[in-house]
C-alpha cells in the first residue's frame, strides 16, 4: 500500500512538474511566427483550423520558386487574416525595377512586412548582393511597410564571414542598426534554427557589447524525424548546436524517436525569466517535419 501511495506521488510530482514546464513554453510561444512555402502550404486544407488569427506567415521564397506562386499564396493567407512576411532574397532580385513589381504586387494583396535577407544563392541574378542593398532603394518606405525583419546568425554564417569571425555579421548589423533609426521603420531579427542556448545567450551579449538593441525571433526547428532534422541543419549551415543531434544519433535507443525542441523552448523560458532585459521577443518555427505537426506541439503547449 505504501508503495503504491508513493508511486502515485512521484506520477503526480512529474505531472506538475510537467505542466510548469509547458505553462513557462506556452507563455514564451505566445506570439510565435512559422515559416511555410508555396508548395507546402497547398497542402494544408483550412490554415484557419491550425493557426491563431494574425499569426506571422514568413512566406519562404527559395530558388526555384515562381514569384506568382509567391504572391498567390500570399493572398490567400492575407485573406484568411494572418500577417504574410514574403521573404525578399536579394540575389534573387533582377533590378530595381523588379524588386518594386515585387512590391507593389504584395502590397495589392495586403502585405506591409517582409524578410529582407541575401538570400541562399551564391551568385547574384541581377544587380543586388546583399540585404543592404535593398533597404538602400528606399522602396519598403515608400510603399509604407509597417515592419522590417532582417536575419540573425547566432552561430555565424560562413558564407558572410568565411573565416569563422563575426566581423562581417557585426557590421551589417550595426548599419541596420543605424539605417532603421534614420527612416524610423520598426524591425526586428529572425534568427537561423539552432538546438542549445549557450550560443543564443553568446550571440545576444555580444549584440549588446555593440549597442544593437533589437528585438529578437529565436529560430526553433519544429518537430521532426531525427535523420530529416540532421539534413537540413546540414543544409543551412548549423553551427556547433547540431552536436546535439549528433550526440542524440547516436543512441540507438533514440535513433528513431523524433526530435522536439522541448528542451531549448524550457532553456529559453528559463532565461528569459532570469534575464528580464534580454531582447528575445518571441520564436519562429521551421516547420521541417510538416507544418501541421508543428502546429500540433504548438497547440499541445498552448493548451496547458
Amino acid at each position: 500500500m505504501g508503495t503504491k501511495i508513493v508511486e502515485l506521488y512521484s506520477k503526480h510530482k512529474a505531472n506538475n512538474q510537467n505542466k510548469k514546464e509547458n505553462e513557462k513554453k506556452g507563455n514564451l510561444i505566445n506570439n510565435f511566427s512559422i515559416e511555410v512555402m508555396p508548395r507546402t502550404a497547398e497542402k494544408i486544407k483550412d490554415f484557419k483550423t491550425i493557426l491563431p488569427k494574425n499569426t506571422n506567415v514568413y512566406l519562404a521564397h527559395l530558388e526555384g520558386t515562381s514569384f506568382e506562386s509567391m504572391v498567390e499564396t500570399a493572398s490567400k493567407l492575407q485573406n484568411l487574416e494572418f500577417n504574410v512576411v514574403p521573404h525578399f532574397p536579394a540575389r534573387l532580385v533582377q533590378n530595381k525595377k523588379t524588386l518594386e513589381e515585387w512590391i507593389k504586387k504584395y502590397v495589392d494583396a495586403g502585405v506591409n512586412k517582409a524578410l529582407v535577407l541575401a538570400g541562399s544563392p551564391t551568385k547574384a541574378v541581377g544587380d543586388f548582393e546583399s540585404s543592404m542593398d535593398l533597404l538602400s532603394t528606399g522602396l519598403y518606405e515608400k510603399y509604407r511597410f509597417k515592419e522590417i525583419f532582417c536575419a540573425g546568425h547566432p552561430e555565424g554564417n560562413k558564407d558572410i564571414d568565411p573565416k569563422g569571425t563575426d566581423k562581417n555579421l557585426i557590421a551589417a548589423l550595426k548599419w541596420k542598426n543605424n539605417f532603421f533609426m534614420q527612416t524610423k521603420t520598426e524591425w526586428s531579427l529572425t534568427t537561423q534554427f539552432c538546438f542549445e542556448l549557450a550560443p543564443i545567450k553568446i550571440w545576444e551579449n555580444r549584440l549588446r557589447e555593440e549597442g544593437i538593441k533589437v528585438p529578437i525571433n529565436i529560430g526553433v526547428a519544429g518537430p521532426a524525424k531525427l535523420q530529416t532534422m540532421i539534413k537540413y541543419a546540414i543544409m543551412c549551415g548549423v553551427g556547433p548546436s547540431i552536436k546535439v543531434l549528433e550526440k542524440r544519433a547516436k543512441d540507438l535507443t533514440k535513433l528513431l524517436l523524433p526530435y522536439s525542441p522541448d528542451k531549448l523552448l524550457t532553456e529559453l523560458s528559463d532565461y528569459k525569466q532570469k534575464n528580464k532585459n534580454s531582447n528575445v521577443r518571441s520564436i519562429h518555427f521551421f516547420p521541417l517535419g510538416g507544418i501541421e505537426k508543428t502546429t500540433d506541439f504548438i497547440s499541445r503547449l498552448n493548451k496547458v
